[in-house]
């Protein structure tokens, strides 16, 4: 995945996986992470400019459930936001790795402010993931 311009601040963002050779095998391969520096107890990733790291350690608890636009969404999630393109070239990816959605991709919102593709998925660590697209991206924070 692409790096942002490096004036654009970036995150870190540590999660818990149980099995570094399954992180490794979703974020490298199917989501197609850039891998940094590791050790046997961690990784880090390019996450599109961001750094990443997946932190061997117990599996996390279970997530709880918050209703929006119909869908019981995962909490807590993280995720990026894409470009409309970006978004639906990433669920084929997701589909042809035999991805299960814990949301399918689809268009949330539509006709109102805000109006967004979106789509959740667990990594196999069973951290929930969000990725989205908005239709018109001055609406990102929209009221």
């Amino acid at each position: 995945m692409a790096s942002p311009a490096p004036s654009i601040p970036r995150f870190h963002l540590a999660v818990p996986v149980d099995d570094l050779a399954a992180a490794r095998v979703f974020y490298g391969e199917v989501l197609g992470c850039e891998q940094g520096r590791s050790s046997e107890r961690w990784i880090d990733w390019n996450l599109l400019g961001h750094q990443f790291v997946t932190h061997l350690a117990p599996r996390p608890p279970a997530t709880a459930h918050n209703p929006v636009d119909g869908h019981d969404v995962p909490v807590p999630h993280f995720g990026l936001i894409l470009a409309t393109p970006e978004f639906h070239r990433l669920a084929e990816r997701f589909r042809a790795a035999g991805a299960r959605f814990v949301i399918e991709p689809y268009l949330r919102f539509a006709g109102e402010p805000g109006e967004q593709w979106t789509m959740f998925l667990l990594d196999p660590a069973g951290n929930a993931l969000e990725f989205k697209a908005f239709a018109d991206d001055a609406q990102v924070f929209a009221t």
